[in-house]
Formats: structure tokens, C-alpha cells, sequence
């Protein structure tokens, strides 16, 4: 009978700790961003697979679409689409402007102090999101833009 409790007790300490590795693993779709200086997507979950891209954009958004082991398959801003290894992303979200420039405003609404701009293909850093829009910090100048000029947050998205 004890011999029954110390597997029982083990069994539930195992399943715990499984319980809690599942709950620290993102559901996919998600966003993350490049976190290497140097990063390669390439065209299967292996590096015995062919480079297709190298980026060379730290803090660059990408969507994460799959996982595979320690790969994730990613989408970047343009489109493109291919394994990197998941140890050259960073949980940081950011946003990359799309489109014209933006505004960067004092408030989340229309009509708010115009405080910077950001041409397309600016990345920063995104906070408060809410309502449609996102707090974007690009290399500490800040402001609130709009959800839908942005590409690495989704619409209706709420961070921070």
C-alpha cells in the first residue's frame, strides 16, 4: 500500500511539472521578433536544410505559424515563410510600420498632439495595445499608432 501512495505522489509531482511546461508554450498563431543579429530562415526544421533567407535586422517581427522541436516556422513582414531555430527569437513584441508613414500620437484617438512619424518599414517596440491601438516605442521616441498600420499585433489584441 505505501509502495502504491510514493507511486501515486510521483505520478501527480510528474504531471504537475508536465502541466506547467504545456501552460509556457504559446499556441500558434503568435508573434515573436528576431532576436539574433544574424538569422537564418531556412526551407525545413534542420540545418541540414538549404538557407532561403538571412536576416540581418535584430527585433524584426515575425509570426510564428508551426513548431517543431526547437524550430519555429515564421512569417515575415513580406510574406515570406521558412524554419528558423526558436533560440534566435525573443518573445519582445514589435511592430513594423506598414504602408506611408505614421503618426505617432500623444493619445490612442484621432485628433491627439502629433508627437513623431515613422516611414514605412520602421520597427519598434509595442506596449499598451488596446482598442485598436498600440503604444510604439522606436529607439525611446514614442507614440500611439494605429493597430492597422502595423504588422506584428493583431487587431484586437490587447498587450500590456
Amino acid at each position: 500500500m505505501r509502495f502504491l501512495k510514493v507511486l501515486l505522489i510521483i505520478g501527480l509531482a510528474g504531471a504537475g511539472l508536465a502541466g506547467t511546461g504545456d501552460a509556457q508554450q504559446q499556441r500558434v498563431p503568435y508573434y515573436a521578433s528576431i532576436q539574433a543579429s544574424k538569422a537564418r530562415m531556412r526551407t525545413g526544421p534542420g540545418r541540414e536544410f538549404p538557407a532561403t533567407w538571412l536576416y540581418q535586422r535584430s527585433g524584426l517581427p515575425v509570426r510564428v505559424i508551426a513548431v517543431y522541436k526547437e524550430w519555429r516556422k515564421v512569417e515575415d513582414p513580406d510574406g515570406a515563410a521558412g524554419w528558423m531555430q526558436a533560440n534566435l527569437l525573443s518573445e519582445a513584441r514589435t511592430g513594423y510600420v506598414m504602408g506611408s508613414e505614421a503618426e505617432l500620437l500623444e493619445a490612442p484617438r484621432f485628433g491627439a498632439k502629433l508627437l513623431w512619424r515613422a516611414a514605412p518599414g520602421v520597427v519598434g517596440r509595442l506596449s499598451k495595445c488596446a482598442r485598436g491601438w498600440c503604444w510604439l516605442d522606436v529607439r525611446g521616441r514614442g507614440g500611439f499608432v494605429e493597430v492597422n498600420r502595423l504588422w506584428g499585433v493583431n487587431r484586437d489584441e490587447v498587450i500590456g
